[in-house]
């Protein structure tokens, strides 16, 4: 069984960056695509970005494309979100999770993190 805990998040001003990561643990990274999923209270969980196996295919939601990239160093067993230009329309709980196969549905995965918090001051 994999385990996701992601960490990174914090308190940012708008325009600023911040880096992401989510360790797993119980099994090699590899073996899994992997997703980036945000939510904030009241609304539904939101796709961010995601990544494949390997590495080779990536996919990002509208809102972020441009300002976030989505990697993954499966040597370390480790996938990163690096943000960059954020807004704050940006500020949420961001979650990491993983599925064999490269999906942008939250509900299509079933190994999630616990979450960190991120936010953006304007």
């Amino acid at each position: 069984q994999v385990q996701l805990v992601e960490s990174g998040g914090g308190l940012v001003q708008a325009g600023g960056s911040l880096r992401l990561s989510c360790a797993a643990s119980g099994r090699t990274l590899s073996s899994h695509a992997m997703g980036w999923f945000r939510q904030v209270p009241g609304k539904e969980r939101e796709f961010v970005a995601a990544i494949s196996r390997i590495g080779y295919s990536t996919y990002y939601a509208e809102s972020v494309k441009g300002r976030f990239t989505i990697s993954r160093d499966n040597a370390k067993n480790q996938v990163y979100l690096h943000m960059n230009s954020l807004k704050s329309e940006d500020t949420a709980v961001y979650y990491c999770a993983a599925r064999p196969f490269l999906s942008t549905s939250s509900g299509e995965y079933d190994l999630w993190g616990q979450g960190t918090q991120v936010t953006v001051s304007s």
